[in-house]
């Protein structure tokens, strides 16, 4: 009876304990349940709150409308239009997987889209083109009910079609986008450029800001380029509530709206752009008809016209060219390889980015320099006899060591001071006081450090800063430069050559036009510009036209007026290198001008070897501004083996400048016929 007694209690006392001890569980568990509750409820509810609607809620991109491009007198040249993109919502499609396979076989038939495979296939463009399919499944395992985008600038009529038949195409859709449209296209395409994919290295910056990769498009040339930031505007911000599936419920406001973008007027003027074009066209054209034979061949040049007050580009031609319409939605691959790999390089602009020797038109340079340098006066006379030996500095008694220097003129100018050095363009002049002779001009004459300094101060070895990408700076050439990429030390022949704009001296037409801008405005230097006007997007001028003045040359207004002068004499005297430019083609306004015929030898000359000693290929080159003593216009023209300058590139800035008058005449009168005619006062 006491052992079981005992072993009642046990028992009665093991029971007892347990119950405790699993109240004493749950207890403890109610209380960990309920500061765990307490601490979701109060303490961190911000954070869960801040987690589910951060699942919620999302912050979509809202484009903003490009500004557009016009030319001075407001013709548009890069303008915005209604595009078509086709979209398909997964989650909208039907259920039933034939009647799906249904809308997706009608919707490729429409596209031309293969319905399934990968990247095997091309669209008409030449890009790369997925199946409906395998985008279609993309887009349903990241967000169903968010619209894919199968096709961009689909065709009008395909777009109607796809809206007529939408009842039949469940999910699919049609979202209108703007694009861009270049009605101007080729002839002003180095000037606008044209725009494309947003490049996977920006990404991340663009995406900061705003912008959708498969939807947005930047500036890749021109000033679409160099203007980005201006023309884009900024992508607005707006928040939306979605479900779980991604759709979108309903838009709860905007966190940023929109910022359009600025529209610019330019400083072009499209029909004098269109008749540069035409007349160098019509030389080249010329060329090839007269010299087939020439392996060379006669397909690029270079045109420029601009305001040499202002630093206004009134017209800028480089030809070959390409058209940019080709770009205008997408990029058009199979063109785009065929100008890249074109040896002529349409993709580049000759007027800022290639670097050419200019021969005789670099002379006003050394002409100044000289002056300034007291090395000759005005005045003095130098004799020409049609070359001029220089002897060899380790062979002074060995004629046969020398080199010989010619002049264009093979009997000779005579005697020749520097308004003649000028309008003649003698060689031996500028040989003598470049490098000096003898005692006509002891020492080393100017000398190439002097000379690398007034081209520094000219502008040569920097960019002008004008509004487009890839501007060629050039360099400064001299002792240490040649000794730095030659191995070799400077010599007397080369600050020869020097003196009169070959050798090793080379700069783009946009840098020579620059030079006789600073010329003709009495050493003044603006920066050449594109930009007229900043439009904003309610048609308000935000920034209007102020000539951005640059510098002052280093030289005295009386050095400047005898380079003036000498220019003048070009077109006015007997043997003046441009008297027909003045007699033949600009009879009524008085002109300054200079010509330029430059020898060259790079790599398609040597390939064909035309690089024969005395009988090297030459660009032609010519420049001028008129009228003389009030400059409005300044042209310069360059063709790459022209030839001689007088012959090949005269005409064709002489003619520029002629049709720069008659746009103005015209238009001034037209001015006058569109003023309202007063009302006559009624008769007492």
């Amino acid at each position: 009876m006491t052992l079981r007694g005992v072993n009642g209690r046990k028992t009665h006392g093991i029971r007892a304990g347990r119950h405790v001890l699993f109240g004493a569980i749950v207890v403890l568990s109610f209380l960990i349940l309920a500061a765990r509750i307490y601490q979701i409820q109060f303490i961190q509810r911000e954070t869960f709150v801040f987690r589910a609607d951060d699942n919620r809620f999302d912050e979509v991109s809202v484009p903003a409308p490009r500004g557009i491009i016009l030319d001075r007198n407001g013709q548009p040249l890069a303008v915005n239009v209604a595009s078509a993109n086709v979209t398909v919502t997964p989650a909208l499609l039907p259920d039933d997987e034939a009647e799906e396979m249904a809308v997706l076989e009608r919707l490729s038939a429409l596209l031309s889209i293969p319905l399934s495979g990968e990247l095997n296939t091309v669209d008409e463009r030449g890009i790369p083109q997925r199946s409906l399919l395998t985008m279609i499944r993309e887009g349903q395992g990241i967000a169903p009910y968010r619209p894919v985008v199968v096709k961009s600038d689909v065709d009008y009529d395909i777009a109607r079609i796809i809206l007529a038949e939408k009842s039949s195409l469940p999910g699919v859709d049609v979202e209108w986008v703007s694009a861009r449209e270049y009605p101007t296209g080729a002839l002003t395409a180095h000037i606008i450029g044209y725009m494309g994919p947003i490049p996977e290295r920006l990404a991340d910056e663009f995406e900061a800001e705003g912008y959708v990769l498969d939807r947005d498009r930047i500036g890749y040339d021109g000033v679409e380029f160099s203007l980005q930031d201006l023309l884009a505007g900024r992508p607005g911000l707006q928040i939306v509530e979605r479900d779980v599936a991604g759709q979108i419920i309903r838009t709860i406001g905007e966190t940023r709206p929109p910022q359009p973008g600025y529209s610019v007027r330019l400083t072009i003027d499209v029909e004098l752009q269109q008749a540069a074009q035409q007349y160098l066209v019509e030389m080249l054209e010329e060329l090839q008809r007269v010299r087939p034979d020439d392996e060379i061949g006669f397909g690029q040049g270079v045109v420029i016209a601009m305001n040499p007050r202002t630093g206004e580009i009134l017209a800028m031609v480089s030809w070959p060219t390409y058209d940019n319409s080709r770009f205008e939605r997408g990029i058009d691959y199979p063109y785009y390889l065929r100008v890249s790999q074109d040896p002529l390089r349409p993709l580049f602009n000759q007027a800022v980015n290639s670097l050419y020797p200019p021969g005789s038109i670099f002379k006003v340079v050394t002409a100044t320099a000289a002056l300034e340098e007291g090395i000759v006066t005005p005045d003095y006379e130098i004799f020409d006899p049609g070359e001029i030996q220089l002897e060899n500095r380790y062979y002074p008694n060995e004629p046969s060591q020398s080199q010989t220097f010619v002049c264009w003129l093979k009997e000779g100018h005579g005697l020749v001071n520097m308004i003649t050095g000028i309008a003649w363009s003698c060689d031996v002049y500028f040989y003598k006081i470049g490098g000096g002779y003898e005692d006509e001009v002891p020492g080393i004459g100017l000398g190439i450090e002097r000379l690398s300094t007034w081209m520094e101060y000219f502008g040569f070895g920097n960019i002008t800063g004008v509004e487009l990408a890839g501007e060629n700076p050039g360099v400064i050439v001299g002792p240490a430069w040649k000794r730095r990429v030659w191995g070799e030390n400077w010599s007397t022949g080369d600050t020869y050559n020097a003196a009169f704009g070959q050798g090793y001296i080379t700069a783009t037409p946009l840098q020579m036009i620059n030079v006789l801008n600073t010329i003709a405005n009495d050493g003044i230097q603006t920066r050449p510009t594109l930009v007229r006007e900043i439009i904003d997007a309610d048609g308000r001028v935000v920034r209007g036209f102020e000539p951005d003045v640059v510098g002052q040359l280093p030289a005295s207004l009386e050095t400047l007026r005898i380079v003036q002068e000498g220019m003048r004499a070009a077109v006015t005297i007997e043997g003046g290198t441009a008297l027909r430019a003045q007699e033949e083609f600009l009879p009524y306004v008085p002109i300054a001008a200079k010509t330029g015929t430059a020898e060259f030898c790079d790599n398609v000359a040597a390939a064909l070897d035309r690089c024969i000693p005395g009988a090297w290929p030459a660009h032609a080159w010519f420049m001028a501004y008129a009228p003389y003593g009030n400059p409005e216009i300044s042209v310069i023209a360059f063709v790459y083996n022209g030839g001689e300058g007088a012959l090949v590139a005269l005409p064709i800035a002489s003619q520029v400048i002629d049709e720069y008058f008659r746009l103005k005449t015209e238009r001034a009168l037209e001015a006058r016929l569109d003023e309202p005619t007063p009302t006559p006062l009624p008769r007492p």
